[in-house]
């Protein structure tokens, strides 16, 4: 090899083959490539700076002109130039403009991919006989197209993204025993570690000599053993909240999601004996490790949705469950209304409003019977 070789220690080669590199600076460094004008340069730099993590530019054109004191077609023009870096389909404005620049990349944007892009919200909804029409191609050629469609990159600048997802680690684990009763422990990693050198206080007792530093170290001594106090008071307050919420929601444990049962702040308070808020800060962002996986505390506290018979009522996270349950089995020829729904929740028990029905299928993404039916029913 002229000039150099792979077994310098400086070359490194595993090492510049992990390093990560930003969405910003893959920019720059082709920006250093272009022959444009110093000026068109500098706005894309500036360009470059807005962009958010998918690559996407918010800001319109009339205010960057603004800033720059130009004219709104001269920023599109530059816009255009921005356009032509890679990764394809960055400085767009919008997912329509992001998919139109790789089909032109692609050389594939012609009339049929042109309207198509213009109508995403038809092709969301499933409207295939709509697009068809608009489109003015038969049913293969749409299925070719949307397939072209779905191959693109929607958020292309995240390529280049440097966020490490966090593992969620539990502050409880709730293991079940042997004779089916139930073992509740804190997890010893997460909670905060206070240490107390009584040697060393002690040598500082014996070197300290005047009233005003000996009322200072007490004072120290004093904060330090309230802070471990307090810590550790916090920890079983934790460890009895979870020990409460294993009680009342047992057979969500042992059965599922569907045996969740309603639960309040107030209920767990009452029952250790403690300020309401003091639950609600206890289990603010703690998250438990069970059988069935790891959830925040949160989730097990859930409004409660009234029963047909004034029987027990029942939790707004087992009747979505229901919800998702029933609407997975439904048929294409028997799609289920938002009104049918009510029917069999009724039949079950459950006593609940449509709109409650609609809002918690709304949460879910459970797209409307309308569109179900279309998707359900859908050619392809």
């Amino acid at each position: 090899m002229i000039g150099g070789s792979f077994d310098r220690p400086d070359f490194a080669l595993d090492l510049r083959l992990s390093e990560n590199i930003s969405l910003s600076d893959h920019l720059l460094e082709q920006l250093n490539l272009l022959s444009e004008a110093a000026n068109d340069k500098i706005i894309i730099r500036f360009l470059i700076g807005m962009l958010d993590e998918a690559g996407y530019l918010s800001e319109s054109s009339e205010l960057i002109a603004e800033r720059f004191g130009c004219e709104v077609g001269e920023i599109e023009r530059i816009i255009l130039i921005a356009q032509t870096l890679e990764p394809v389909g960055v400085f767009a404005r919008n997912l329509k403009e992001c998919l139109k620049i790789q089909q032109q990349n692609n050389d594939r944007l012609d009339p049929a991919m042109n309207m198509l892009l213009d109508n995403l919200d038809r092709l969301a909804k499933r409207d295939y006989n709509g697009l068809m029409r608009l489109c003015q191609v038969d049913s293969e050629d749409l299925k070719d197209m949307i397939s072209e469609i779905q191959s693109l990159n929607p958020k292309p600048g995240l390529a280049f993204s440097t966020n490490i997802s966090q593992t969620v680690i539990p502050d409880v684990f709730i293991r079940k025993t042997p004779s089916g009763g139930w073992i509740v422990e804190l997890n010893n990693e997460t909670l905060p570690r206070v240490l107390f050198n009584n040697r060393y206080l002690r040598e500082i007792k014996n070197q300290t000599t005047g009233k005003k530093d000996k009322d200072y170290l007490a004072e120290c001594t004093s904060s330090a053993s309230w802070l471990i106090k307090a810590l550790d008071q916090r920890a079983r307050t934790i460890l009895k909240v979870s020990s409460e919420l294993v009680k009342h929601q047992e057979n969500f444990f042992e059965k599922g999601v569907k045996y969740l049962r309603p639960l309040n702040l107030k209920t767990i308070a009452d029952a250790i004996e403690m300020h309401e808020s003091t639950v609600s800060r206890v289990t603010s962002n703690k998250f438990i490790s069970t059988n069935r996986g790891i959830f925040e505390m949160k989730y097990f506290f859930t409004t409660a949705i009234a029963s047909v018979e004034g029987g027990e009522s029942h939790s707004s996270e087992s009747v979505k469950y229901i919800i998702q349950v029933l609407i997975d089995a439904e048929q294409p020829k028997k799609i289920l209304s938002d009104d049918k729904l009510v029917k069999i929740l009724k039949t079950e028990g459950i006593d609940i409003a449509r709109r409650t029905v609609a809002k918690y299928r709304e949460a879910l993404n459970i797209p409307s019977s309308i569109q179900r039916r279309r998707i359900k029913n859908a050619a392809f």
